[in-house]
């Protein structure tokens, strides 16, 4: 059952009580003693635990307390638990008594699970964004940023065999006919390292690669038509996918070896399925996960929030964030929120936009780009800089072919054997005029003003050792996510004034 906070308890040693002016005035600390219970009520948290009968849990209150300092100060479970037995200001915050001991670090595991399982996983982010709401500070502020940061997981990337053999390791452990099966490859049920191979030597690699490559095989033949619950089900299909995702057919039939190209949505570790691989330059990458925030750039308050693998692309799910706001807005970016569908939809709802286009390039370096081309949507025709007109194909390509072969101009334009050709974009129009309003002076002012103001709120998020995640798989880590935005966007508001009183919340 859900345990509850009695206003009217009067401890004798409450650290309130006898420590409140050790604790800085302004600070979350000191806010959440004064105003926990009306942020974090028991009706908030009353789902979690339906049951009326059983030992009462930790009230809501101390417990979202706690969850809220540890996801601001960067603090594991056990650390958290330590700070709350230790810590005055972290006592006075929950208030608890100063020879309370607090409660076990699982705890929090215990809270995190039911929230993630709930309808309202992020629900004290919902409280904070409510609070956001009644103070009115966003009232009359129409613009959003959007940006997005890479956070590195927190296992570590395995290789191909690693994976295969934790594939197959998980599977045979998991689902009885898998496990009852005689392998050769490996002994997959007492040793769960990489199988001894000459590494240097290609052709021992082959071999390995091609039995580790079998059993995997063997393995997704005997469970075929066994009758699999989700978590079998689960592994199963991962063990199908790293079977595949990173092998081909070797030179002799019945072989495998490694494939000399990397899958386009290639899982990087088994023990983490959801993280991804992804490149920031040609030199220099990360694994894991991407977080996206929408930002009110002026007060740095952070409106949504969403995690995604670190290969998804910015701008649909910039698109997402701001699928709660009302139209009008201005949203700024930069050139990866500039694509065509994310321009379109965010024309559809109602949004203005100070968006840096994508660069074009030129098929020849300093040559002419496709803003050299007149496009003509209506005609559906293309002009070249040499006076060539060609209409579109139905797939939208205006190919110059033999036109180009005795162009004075064609040294500049292109190399291609058969000649330029122009690919129609579907949101051709839209592409065409962001990349004329850079030039527009009122653009130029709005995006050296606002748009980076959003790298103050991602140094926010990831200071404290927050360029990590801490958990593994994209729900515990979205929840995660919105805990440590709740407590930054609760931070900033407690230094913006932030008070309640009998007409609810309020900035001083």
């Amino acid at each position: 059952m859900q345990g509850t906070t009695d206003p009217t308890r009067v401890e004798l040693l409450d650290a309130a009580a006898l420590c409140r002016h050790l604790v800085p005035a302004g600070s979350v600390y000191g806010f959440l003693a004064d105003h926990r219970r009306e942020l974090f009520s028991d009706e908030l948290f009353a789902d979690l635990f339906p049951s009326g009968r059983g030992r009462p849990s930790v009230p809501a209150d101390v417990v979202a307390t706690v969850m809220v300092l540890q996801a601001l100060e960067g603090l594991s479970d056990r650390e958290a638990a330590q700070q709350l037995a230790c810590n005055i200001a972290w006592k006075v915050a929950a208030g608890l008594s100063l020879t309370d001991p607090g409660f076990h670090p699982t705890v929090l595991t215990l809270w995190r699970t039911r929230l993630r399982a709930s309808d309202r996983p992020e629900r004290i982010f919902a409280a904070v964004r409510a609070v956001i709401a009644q103070t009115g500070v966003l009232a009359g502020r129409r613009r959003r940023a959007l940006d997005s940061t890479l956070l590195d997981d927190a296992v570590a990337t395995q290789d191909t065999v690693t994976q295969l053999v934790a594939a197959v390791r998980r599977v045979r452990r998991l689902v009885p006919a898998a496990g009852a099966l005689i392998l050769g490859g490996h002994d997959y049920d007492h040793d769960p390292g990489k199988p001894a191979c000459a590494w240097d030597d290609p052709e021992a690699r082959t071999r390995l690669v091609s039995v580790l490559v079998s059993d995997a095989r063997a393995v997704l033949a005997a469970v075929q038509d066994a009758e699999l619950d989700a978590i079998q089900a689960e592994a199963v299909g991962l063990l199908g996918l790293v079977a595949g995702q990173d092998v081909e057919p070797g030179e002799a039939e019945g072989t495998f070896r490694v494939a000399r190209k990397v899958a386009a949505d290639r899982v990087i570790s088994t023990v983490d399925p959801d993280a991804r691989h992804m490149h920031k330059s040609r030199s220099s990458y990360r694994d894991g996960y991407k977080a996206h925030l929408a930002v009110e750039p002026e007060t740095g308050l952070v409106c949504a929030a969403a995690l995604t693998p670190a290969n998804a692309a910015d701008g649909p799910t910039g698109v997402g964030l701001l699928a709660g706001e009302p139209a009008g807005l201005e949203v700024l970016g930069d050139a990866a929120y500039g694509g065509g569908e994310t321009r379109a939809a965010l024309t559809a709802a109602g949004h203005a936009q100070t968006i840096k286009p994508i660069p074009l390039s030129a098929a020849v370096p300093g040559g002419f780009t496709r803003d050299d081309f007149t496009i003509d949507l209506q005609a559906k025709t293309v002009t070249c800089p040499a006076g060539h007109t060609v209409a579109s194909t139905p797939a939208g390509k205006a190919i110059f072919d033999w036109r180009c072969g005795p162009c004075p101009l064609r040294v500049r334009c292109t190399t291609a054997k058969r000649g330029r050709t122009i690919n129609i974009h579907p949101h051709e129009d839209q592409l065409a005029a962001a990349r004329r309003r850079p030039a527009d002076p009122a653009f130029q002012a709005s995006d050296r003003r606002w748009r980076p103001m959003v790298e103050r709120s991602i140094a926010w998020l990831v200071a404290k050792g927050h360029r990590r995640v801490r958990y593994r798989g994209l729900a515990r880590n979205q929840l995660g996510l919105s805990l440590r935005v709740a407590a930054i966007n609760l931070r900033r508001l407690v230094t913006m004034g932030l008070d309640h009183h009998d007409a609810g919340w309020r900035l001083a």
